[in-house]
């Protein structure tokens, strides 16, 4: 008898022409975001002086994911994938570019701000469904973990250059430019995935379902993994905390004099955090189960984030801020890598929006609740807020036996399931 040939190991990732183009192309848009993202609130705060007014372009930016979610998801499924990525790209890269046009001008407003910061949101939701959708189809799926920690260390490093740089850009080459960089880094990603040559789908069956039914089956698929469940709405409740600490960490460092150079900076040191996250996050995907790293990930930063109120200068703000941006990488490598290997292709785009929806619909709320504490409150106060809503989260991991029982490998799981296309 002839024995079965060993399976053939997938490329190296750094061979692997498609998924190096997605890649790059996403390397180059993270870092304008993150020089176009410290600098909003700043130019917020200058035009108005009301960290509310920050906080509510924050919602805007944000609250797209609450309205849009489920039905981006389930047009994602129908639609081709790459062509949606392509014009959600164009589309950020005009409203972006439209903002140093009105600031040469001087006719930049408060509302066209919040305008543009719909419109990327907006965008941002059927980019963003679309590329976590379509991975699968660029990258084997025993590579899924390895990839996910790749684009995050990278990611991570574009933001540890990004903020700095786009501090120093605002405040010493001129208040355009970051947005200029910004809307050029979007169409960068546009080509490149326009050279990518793989399909971002399955061939697709005509549907007679309705919108709604289509809907219901991504909710339903979703709800029924009790795990991914649970960690959709942890996700919600962390992000509420990552979008609220945003503000703060920039009104604690505006009250300790910061320039707009040295805010940058904290972001850049923080930033550090979440790329030695993003570097160790496979290797800790691989050794821990899901739960242990869900638990330790979590309990880090409830016990991190009180320290903002006591930080006596702008580098302790950005090592604090490093300690729980160690944990965010490190949690969705592993949240991430398990729910991606686990959807059918046909459902990625509805089981995926389903969990954004949870995961990043809070954010509006974070956003909107740290401003308007800011404002009325004033920052340490808010710092006690945020610390106790990260205690409750804290807690609600401590007592839920589904992630003390959770497996690291999802195909101990589902091995089933974890092999359909």
């Amino acid at each position: 008898m002839n024995e079965a040939a060993p399976p053939t190991p997938p490329i190296p990732l750094y061979r692997n022409r498609d998924y190096m183009l997605l890649w790059s192309g996403q390397v180059v848009s993270v870092l304008g975001s993150s020089i176009a993202g410290l600098v909003m609130p700043l130019l917020i705060l200058g035009l108005t002086g009301s960290p509310a007014a920050a906080g509510v372009a924050g919602m805007f930016a944000t609250i797209p994911y609450v309205l849009l979610s489920l039905p981006a998801g389930a047009m994602v499924d129908r639609w081709d994938r790459k062509r949606v990525m392509v014009l959600c790209d164009l589309g950020r890269a005009a409203a972006f570019a439209s903002v140093p046009v009105a600031i040469f001008l001087d006719v930049l407003t408060i509302w066209q701000i919040y305008a543009v910061a719909l419109v990327e949101g907006t965008l941002f939701v059927f980019f963003n469904i679309a590329e976590v959708a379509a991975l699968p189809r660029v990258v084997p799926k025993a590579q899924m973990g390895d990839a996910t920690a790749q684009n995050m260390a990278t990611f991570g490093a574009a933001g540890l250059v990004g903020p700095g740089l786009g501090g120093f850009l605002y405040q010493s080459v001129g208040r355009m430019v970051p947005f200029i960089v910004d809307a050029v880094s979007y169409l960068i990603s546009a080509i490149s995935l326009v050279l990518i040559k793989a399909r971002f789908q399955e061939e697709r069956k005509r549907s007679s379902r309705n919108l709604r039914g289509e809907i219901g089956e991504g909710l339903a698929w979703m709800w029924n993994e009790p795990l991914i469940r649970l960690t959709s709405f942890l996700s919600g409740g962390l992000n509420l905390i990552g979008a609220g600490s945003f503000l703060i960490v920039i009104l604690l460092a505006k009250e300790m004099g910061a320039d707009e150079a040295s805010t940058g900076a904290i972001f850049s040191v923080a930033a550090v955090g979440g790329i030695v996250g993003a570097a160790l996050g496979g290797r800790i995907h691989r050794r821990f189960a899901i739960g242990k790293i869900i638990m330790a990930t979590t309990w880090t930063t409830v016990l991190a984030f009180p320290l903002y109120a006591f930080a006596p200068n702008v580098w302790v703000l950005g090592i604090i801020s490093g300690i729980t941006f160690f944990t965010v990488p490190v949690y969705s490598v592993a949240v991430l890598s398990y729910r991606l290997v686990l959807i059918p292709d046909a459902l990625q785009g509805r089981v995926n929006s389903a969990v954004r929806l949870l995961a990043f619909g809070f954010q509006p709320l974070g956003s909107a609740l740290a401003g308007l504490l800011l404002e009325n409150i004033g920052s340490i106060p808010t710092v006690w807020v945020f610390s106790a809503i990260t205690l409750s989260l804290g807690l609600i991991v401590a007592f839920t036996p589904t992630l003390r029982n959770a497996r690291v490998e999802v195909e101990e799981v589902r091995p089933q399931e974890a092999a359909i296309g």
